[in-house]
């Protein structure tokens, strides 16, 4: 398993690295040491694990949780094809409105870690693409809020569906990063930097 920081800070990629014979492939998606080497801290204590079917077209997010609480993710696709892209929403960080992006496959194997106070969205591009969470916190949608995919501003390479993305209610609805920002509802990126510390001595 090898690993890789992104652009915005405290996000890594984690190759997930397939063993293969004549009867399938078996993968590990998680490895506690590489893990740790390049965060400096074990994977929190999962407290709800999820996943999502989605056909072709569909985009989920920008969503992000309240900080506090705040919700750290490790996320990977068993199966499918999506594009997977955070983006540093916290204000004050040193890589604020930076975005980088992930391209999960059944020939490219990447786990993607989130840390506090990111904003994550996937679009799916083929159906029947499974989404998997693991989650430092149980959901709760009091604490949930979203951002548009579809500000402008942002650059996201989102891709160019035939009948455009589909989306939720809530996601076509949200704020731009801009509006959100004016209206306070952002994470500070030195609260979040504190609960992040806080995960893995929890452990």
């Amino acid at each position: 398993m090898r690993a890789w920081p992104l652009s915005v800070e405290g996000a890594f990629k984690f190759e997930i690295v397939p063993h293969e014979d004549d009867r399938g492939a078996f993968l590990s998606p998680y490895g506690e040491s590489v893990f740790e080497s390049f965060t400096g801290h074990p994977l929190f204590t999962m407290r709800q694990h999820s996943y999502s079917t989605s056909r072709r077209g569909v985009v989920r997010g920008l969503h992000y949780t309240a900080t506090p609480p705040g919700t750290a993710k490790y996320v990977y696709s068993p199966a499918g094809e999506a594009l997977d892209i955070v983006l540093d929403i916290r204000a004050g960080s040193p890589t604020f409105g930076q975005w980088d992006s992930v391209r999960f496959s059944a020939a490219e194997h990447y786990g993607v870690y989130l840390p506090v106070g990111v904003a994550h969205m996937f679009a799916v591009l083929a159906d029947d693409t499974v989404i998997s969470y693991l989650l430092s916190a149980e959901y709760r949608p009091a604490d949930e809020l979203a951002i548009s995919p579809l500000d402008p501003a942002l650059g996201l390479p989102l891709p160019d569906f035939e009948h455009g993305p589909v989306l939720s209610a809530r996601d076509r609805d949200a704020p731009t990063l801009a509006e959100a920002r004016a209206a306070g509802r952002l994470p500070e990126y030195a609260r979040a930097a504190v609960l992040e510390r806080q995960l893995g001595a929890k452990r």
